[in-house]
């Protein structure tokens, strides 16, 4: 594809992300001030319901552009995990890895009962890919810092910054990837499908999964996988 095309497609994917994402801090401004002050998990409920009434805006042109360079084989693996009969069953049973990261976790994630969910759906995950939870923990902690709602200035999306095009490219368009839950699901089959490609290599699959040629992705990850997530 020629590169004017992806240049042209970029800018106008950033300016209906910015007029998405303005828009929708504009709406919340219109909230009553009861609302205003909710939780930031109800918050993130707010943000998610707009999102799926709005969600085509901000990755109609960035999807058609790439449709072309959408890798068929990942594409057939999403559509399989996100219709995955058991998607989220909860069979989380190592008690003691649950509470070891969770005090880990705590200051990052204060609220109790959402830490405790969060950590069971990452470990399924994790296992389901055949990824250590733990090398996930630290992808999320750099890509999002575990908001479940972030949105980068390229337009991913949730814990493990997921590009949205994907729920298009494998019809699934009312999947919202601000759930931690199909945030995850699509994170852990991308990535572990980078592993894959990359035969284990786990430089290299951070590398692709964070679409860079440098090194300095792949760094920070393991930084924080040794300060804070490697297990004892």
């Amino acid at each position: 594809m020629p590169a004017w095309v992806l240049s042209a497609a970029y800018w106008l994917h950033m300016a209906a992300t910015v007029a998405w994402v303005g828009g929708l801090l504009f709406l919340s401004l219109l909230l009553p001030p009861a609302t205003r002050g909710l939780e930031p998990l109800a918050r993130a409920r707010f943000f998610d319901s707009l999102f799926r009434r709005f969600q085509p805006i901000a990755w109609l042109s960035l999807a058609s552009a790439f449709a072309e360079d959408v890798d068929p084989e990942l594409k057939v693996l999403l559509k399989q995990a996100a219709s995955d009969a058991d998607s989220f069953a909860d069979r989380f049973d190592a008690e003691v890895w649950l509470t070891d990261m969770s005090r880990r976790l705590e200051m990052r994630v204060p609220e109790h009962d959402f830490r405790i969910e969060l950590l069971k759906n990452i470990h399924y995950e994790a296992g389901r890919a055949r990824i250590e939870p733990e090398l996930v923990l630290s992808v999320i902690q750099v890509e999002s810092n575990f908001n479940p709602y972030a949105i980068s200035r390229a337009g991913a999306i949730g814990l493990m910054q997921v590009m949205p095009f994907w729920l298009k490219e494998i019809g699934k368009p009312g999947d919202s990837l601000f759930s931690p839950h199909t945030n995850l699901r699509y994170g852990c089959t991308i990535l572990r499908y980078y592993l894959d490609k990359e035969k284990g290599n786990r430089v290299r699959a951070l590398m692709r999964y964070n679409g860079t040629r440098e090194r300095r992705y792949p760094a920070q990850v393991y930084k924080v996988f040794d300060q804070r997530w490697q297990p004892q």
